[in-house]
């Protein structure tokens, strides 16, 4: 599987935040993995790479990975 394929399944999340004045793109199955954006698109692009920092983060540290549900 390509490294990016692995995101593909993962639900994320995107909303407002006017504390931030921008978006917040969350990836509910893996805790603490978000990304800002100042458009829905930017949050969505920066969410891919938090994911995969993420996913390399935990199996370095030799961690399970959640599966993407």
């Amino acid at each position: 599987m390509k490294r990016r394929d692995r995101t593909k399944l993962y639900v994320i999340e995107i909303r407002w935040s006017d504390e931030d004045n921008g978006y917040i793109a969350t990836v509910p199955a893996l805790p603490g993995c978000n990304a800002w954006g100042s458009s829905r698109k930017d949050a969505a692009d920066e969410i891919e790479d938090a994911m995969l920092a993420w996913i390399d983060a935990a199996e370095d540290a030799g961690h399970r990975v959640p599966q993407p549900t």
